[in-house]
């Protein structure tokens, strides 16, 4: 097929002070991409490359390999011939060569997702020349071990066949240190590493069947193309869709000239970041390697170094080592390249500046010389992403609605978890300690290989070393201890990006994969065992340690208050407990949407009476069980009201179908029989009655306070007396009565009027009145086409937003988790409906239904109570709406009240 190369940009030149691109450019170039044609603007010691747009890498999907190439296959040669001019090197010499670096880069970082090859260019005959004009032969020949190691694994699919087993290559390098006596990477003498290179050539020729190739231009587009694949491989694909990343995004793919860490003792390489990333406290810090390259320092196979001094005093106080041995054994790079560390410091001073953000960068020492590789917005914990949001603002760095829109409302979820009792902590054991990489409580059963964590409930994941293989492990478990590794390990790189709590670099665990052991200073841990991590201090304790409840203080009640300031949705929450709805009034909730009065049936002491009632023949049985009922509801009523005191609540009367409430085992049905008095056929043939083909399109909701209003007539008494009781002891009751599963006009009406006879009933016998509200639940799709028609009769509607996704997809909730993953998989959906709102087919019913009430009835108050009241997109899509309020269950109340508050800034920012 013959390939149209129309007159398109599909490759960006940056460095020498030049670029073709800048940060407007980010989807186009990726972050990367984007961030290294801007440092090159502005003065930065940017190693010279070249961007290869996302768009490409969208374009090879459909096209392949060889059609790709011609693509672009002109605007390469011509942008490595430019590096080649920058550095004085030729790409493919044999004589002079320029090396390259090739790595991914989409529009957000994903951390260790994607691969990377670097060292690319050499073979038998340009290594000889590296060595030749460096005058340092085993330079040369590591940065060739590392080529191959680096290209069989990445282009050539050289990877371990088990998870018992190590990376081919390290295990040749293990094999080789036991041989020689040796124990680090950088103990190979220069015959050791030519040794390397032949023993890793001939395992890929041995399990490929294919030769690593010698010409530096197949090397190129093999790494360039093997990038592109990334980007579908199993741990992106994983990472995008934990994050809600389309697949259609691309990557970029970013070559560079290589810089060299690994040259010797004027040498090393590093990550450094502005700010703390564990807990926002605005200190710079990072860690190095002399005589390394990159990829050593994330891999956490040699334990870095701080680069400055305050870092490595607080390193060898968690290490437990003298202030003499740390001098002498991990000096700061502060004290050892004090001219380095100070133009260091003052690039990563200019770029939190200029990015407005604290930095992610990663650098490079070649002789002496300092070059800056990347930068990017730094990942950082939920503590650490409010302290610098609003240490930013003080500083003048940020707006106010900057600061707001610099919060990722997701990630407050970390801060809204257990964390260690303080009491608890003063008793528990600790058996060892390592770094403090991401901070949290988090108590599990141990665990060895990711695929296997979510054997267990509560796990804590227990590694060497992680690696991107490790994605859906790390995602799972509770928290991650590796035994090698610093700060800026990818270990504690991607814990932190997930909130995860980590402890990284904790080197007195001795890990025996095979046996599945932990041992610790002779006392030996198996898998299942059970162990509890302080990722804030690197404690690792032995067994459980009891946590405690989070509050609502320091800079995140600031954010919370600053939020305040600009949202206009009100947050209210879903809770069917007096502890709940006091917990939620804590986070900061102003009233509840919806309280599930059925939940209050399913304690012992109350199960017993409401089965009572289901089985009861007559009218007056099933009066008799509900009047068992009515002061244990009245009850819970009342301690809601007081919980809620000045704001309204929403209560809806019984919606799921009665065979929820029956037993449906033998003996429990025996048991119940006997307790009523009654035979075990009765019981067995009132279940059978009940049992329904489709029991979520049955008899439920209002379709039950119609057949049987003696059940509506009781909760509408003890809402209403439970009102009254807190009336009289001074506490502000804003009753709202909600009838579910309306689909016609009529269902609501003779609700509304069981509800309002009873009301005037109660306000008869006890000779005061209290006001409150009837509307309805819209999660009917019908409900909300004739919403016109209700808004007529009802004073609120509450969008059911789970059931009426459910009803509008025809997808059961209970059973979609078999079809859904395949469905996000090929791009079927975008997103979970029962997650985000569905806003081209749910969301047009609601648009639809908000429209038609408030034409009727333009005061019509307006809200929402399903699961995607605090998941800040549909909270955005409520915002559009003109909704009054979105409704979430308590701990989602502080992420709901933030998205509120960034919807109404973008609506602002849009609006100008």
């Amino acid at each position: 097929m013959e390939v149209q190369t129309t007159i398109k940009k599909r490759v960006f030149n940056f460095g020498d002070r030049k670029a073709d691109g800048d940060a407007k450019f980010r989807n186009l170039l990726g972050g990367k991409g984007a961030n290294l044609a801007e440092m090159s603007r502005i003065g930065v010691p940017v190693p010279p490359g070249f961007t290869i747009t996302t768009e490409v890498c969208t374009e090879y999907n459909t096209l392949g390999k060889e059609e790709t190439v011609q693509l672009i296959k002109e605007e390469v040669l011509s942008s490595v011939d430019n590096i080649g001019g920058i550095m004085g090197a030729e790409f493919g010499s044999d004589e002079n060569p320029l090396l390259l670096s090739v790595r991914s880069g989409a529009r957000v970082s994903m951390p260790g997702m994607m691969d990377t090859v670097l060292n690319l260019g050499l073979n038998d005959r340009s290594v000889e020349a590296v060595a030749a004009r460096t005058n340092n032969e085993r330079f040369a020949w590591d940065s060739y071990r590392r080529f191959v190691q680096m290209y069989g694994g990445v282009v050539m699919g050289m990877k371990p066949g088990s998870k018992e087993e190590i990376d081919p290559f390290e295990a040749i390098m293990e094999e080789l240190k036991e041989e020689r006596e040796i124990e680090l990477d950088t103990d190979f003498t220069t015959e050791d590493l030519k040794l390397l290179v032949q023993r890793f050539k001939e395992a890929i020729k041995l399990k490929t069947g294919n030769t690593l190739p010698e010409d530096p231009w197949e090397q190129l587009w093999g790494a360039v193309m093997a990038v592109f694949d990334s980007w579908n491989g199993d741990r992106a694909v994983y990472y995008r869709t934990m994050h809600g990343y389309p697949a259609n995004w691309g990557t970029a793919v970013n070559v560079q000239a290589m810089v060299f860490g690994n040259m010797g003792e004027n040498s090393g390489t590093g990550v450094c970041f502005t700010r703390d990333a564990g807990t926002g406290e605005n200190v710079f810090n990072g860690e190095y390697l002399i005589n390394a390259q990159g990829e050593d320092v994330v891999a956490g196979v040699r334990t870095p170094q701080q680069i400055t001094k305050l870092g490595s005093e607080r390193w060898a106080e968690l290490a437990r080592i003298t202030e003499e041995e740390r001098r002498n054994k991990y000096p700061s790079l502060e004290e050892i390249m004090p001219e380095i560390y100070k133009e260091l410091f003052e690039y990563q001073r200019m770029l939190e500046t200029h990015y407005r953000n604290m930095q992610d960068m990663e650098f490079t020492i070649q002789n002496g010389k300092l070059w800056i590789l990347q930068t990017r917005n730094g990942k950082r914990t939920g503590a650490a992403m409010v302290k610098i949001a609003m240490d930013m603002l003080k500083e003048g760095l940020i707006s106010q609605q900057e600061a707001i829109l610099r919060v990722d409302p997701v990630k407050l979820d970390e801060l809204l978890h257990p964390v260690f009792d303080t009491k608890a902590i003063k008793k528990a054991k600790v058996i060892a300690q390592g770094l403090p990489a991401s901070p949290g409580a988090a108590t599990g059963q141990i665990v060895f290989h990711s695929d296997e964590v979510e054997k267990f409930k509560n796990a804590i994941l227990v590694r060497l070393e992680t690696s991107p293989e490790d994605l859906e492990g790390m995602h799972l478990a509770n928290g991650i201890l590796t035994a090698r590794g610093g700060m800026t390990s990818h270990a504690a790189v991607v814990a932190r990006g997930m909130g995860k709590c980590c402890i990284s670099g904790a080197g007195a665990l001795k890990i025996n994969y095979k046996e599945r052991t932990l041992t610790i200073e002779g006392r030996e841990y198996h898998e299942g065992d059970w162990i509890s991590l302080n990722g804030s201090t690197g404690n690792i304790f032995e067994g459980k340690v009891a946590t405690k409840e989070p509050e609502l203080t320091g800079e995140f009640a600031d954010l919370m208050k600053l939020s305040d300031k600009f949202r206009t949705l009100r947050i209210r929450t879903n809770a069917d407990t007096p502890k709940d709805a006091l917990a939620a009034r804590n986070f900061g909730a102003q009233g509840i949407g919806l309280t599930r009065t059925e939940h209050m049936f399913f304690e012992v002491d109350r199960i017993k009476a409401m089965r009572e009632m289901i089985l009861a023949s007559t009218t007056k049985g099933r009066r008799r069980a509900l009047d068992v009922l009515l002061p244990m509801q009245r009850s819970d009523f009342e301690g809601i009201f007081e919980a809620m005191d000045g704001f309204g609540v929403t209560i809806r009367l019984l919606d799921p179908p009665l065979h929820e409430f029956v037993p449906h085992q033998l003996t429990t049905q025996k048991e119940l029989a006997d307790d009523l008095h009654i035979s075990l056929e009765a019981v067995k043939t009132k279940v059978a009655e009940l049992e329904e083909f489709n029991p979520m399109l049955g008899h439920r909701g209002c379709r039950l306070g119609i057949t049987y209003p003696e059940i509506t007539e009781m909760q509408t008494r003890a809402i209403l007396e439970a009102a009254l009781n807190v009336q009289a002891r001074g506490v502000i009751a804003r009753p709202e009565i909600m009838v579910p599963l309306v689909g016609t006009l009529k269902e609501f009406t003779l609700q509304k009027q069981v509800i309002q006879e009873t009301a005037e009933q109660v306000f008869r016998e006890r000779k005061e009145r209290i006001s409150f509200k009837i509307g309805t639940m819209i999660e009917v799709p019908r409900a909300a086409l004739i919403a016109d028609r209700i808004a007529t009769e009802a004073e609120f509607f509450s969008f059911g937003t789970n059931d009426l996704t459910q009803m509008t997809f025809g997808y059961s909730r209970d059973d979609a988790g078999k079809f859904l993953p395949i469905y996000l998989k090929q791009g079927i959906l975008n997103a979970d409906p029962f997650e985000t709102i569905d806003q081209k087919g749910v969301g047009t019913l609601m648009r639809i239904g908000v429209g038609r009430g408030r034409e009727v009835k333009p005061s019509l108050k307006i809200g929402i109570c399903g699961e995607h009241g605090g998941d800040p997109e549909s909270v955005e899509f409520c915002n559009t709406l003109g909704i009054d309020y979105v409704s979430c269950s308590p701990f989602r109340v502080p992420i709901a009240r933030i998205a509120a508050a960034q919807a109404a800034i973008k609506k602002q920012i849009k609006n100008t």
